[in-house]
């Protein structure tokens, strides 16, 4: 219940355009107790819950009645999609109901990650770096970690003509968080687009459910969409590069300051990003010019790397071609619990997990 009211507040005063402290002067309490409330420490009193539904203009009841409207309902009320787009949230609807399920049979819930607010993305992707004990080296298996701290993950195949790279949806009643990740998307772009919605997680949880688009990737246009958007990927470069480490290996490894694309192809399969993603830092931190970027733009990327490398990087150059849902591993993990504690039989198990009988004898012989 203390969730509930704290994301609602929130909410609210996000809308508002309010920071916590603007709205702690407003209704008279500390800017501290409404950060507290917000992260659901602490239970309002009467009078405290008075003074902001009256600020607010809402009823008391307001903030103790759960949300009503949850995120793939308001999803599917949109007019304008046709039924290929309800097919695809339906197919997401349904993993996150089997996903919920699997948890109960198996008691294992995720908890969720701290709430951020009034952060800079900088300061954000330090700081979750440094919770989850990170430093400042690359991530290695970014999708599990993501899952491990909260965030349940689809990668699911959507066509270019929705324009979709990732969906957020967070369900208030069961305090749990999920994303749809296009799977047609290079792999290393669904990696950046997952931790581009792991920031919406961070932050935007309570909003309405939120869908990005490919757009995102192209600096350029990423000003013209919500600036929770440029927040977002500016978190996920941070996150995924972190740059004291960028700078570390340039300056004492290179020994150079201007960067030639074999150097940017080196660093991009450090840190395990898309090549593009690689070079927008660099061109940021000022180790490559605008013009010797714009010439990096129109080379073969993968035909360097195969040339430089003998390969392309492992999981970055697969590009997810597959038809069909791709679950993720903990999710497979719960399946085979639920399995091998008789919560489930084969047939459900090969439903859970889109393969033949027989595969599911295979791995619980295994």
């Amino acid at each position: 219940m203390y969730q509930i009211v704290g994301t609602k507040i929130r909410k609210l005063r996000a809308g508002t355009g309010l920071t916590q402290k603007h709205l702690a002067k407003a209704v008279g309490l500390s800017s501290k107790f409404i950060s507290q409330l917000e992260l659901g420490k602490r239970a309002p009193s009467l009078d405290s819950l008075s003074a902001l539904a009256t600020f607010f203009k809402k009823d008391i009841s307001y903030f103790m009645v759960e949300k009503k409207e949850e995120g793939f309902r308001w999803l599917l009320q949109n007019p304008q999609l046709d039924q290929k787009a309800r097919r695809i949230l339906k197919k997401f609807q349904s993993y996150v109901d089997q996903y919920l399920w699997l948890e109960d049979l198996t008691g294992r819930r995720l908890n969720l990650a701290p709430v951020y607010t009034s952060v800079t993305p900088e300061r954000m992707a330090e700081q979750e770096r440094r919770r989850l004990g990170l430093g400042d080296e690359p991530i290695r298996n970014v999708l599990s970690l993501l899952e491990l701290n909260g965030l349940r993950i689809l990668r699911y195949p959507i066509s270019n003509e929705f324009n979709i790279s990732g969906i957020h949806v967070f369900i208030e009643l069961k305090q749990a968080a999920f994303t749809l990740v296009n799977s047609h998307l290079p792999y290393d772009r669904q990696v950046f687009t997952a931790v581009h919605e792991y920031s919406h997680y961070l932050k935007d949880r309570s909003d309405d459910p939120i869908v990005d688009s490919p757009d995102f990737f192209v600096d350029e246009y990423v000003t013209l969409y919500h600036p929770r958007e440029r927040f977002a990927q500016r978190f996920a470069s941070c996150f995924m590069m972190p740059r004291n480490k960028v700078r570390e290996i340039v300056e004492k490894d290179f020994g150079k300051f201007r960067l030639d694309f074999d150097d940017v192809l080196y660093l991009k399969r450090y840190f395990g990003v898309h090549p593009l993603d690689m070079l927008s830092t660099l061109r940021e931190m000022d180790y490559i010019s605008p013009t010797r970027g714009k010439e990096y733009l129109n080379l073969d990327a993968d035909k360097r790397e195969k040339i430089l490398f003998g390969s392309l990087d492992g999981k970055a150059s697969k590009t997810g071609k597959k038809a069909g849902p791709i679950v993720s591993e903990r999710f497979f993990h719960l399946a085979l619990d639920a399995f091998r504690k008789r919560k489930i039989n084969t047939q459900m198990m090969a439903e859970l997990l889109n393969i033949s009988s027989s595969a599911v004898e295979s791995i619980a012989k295994k």
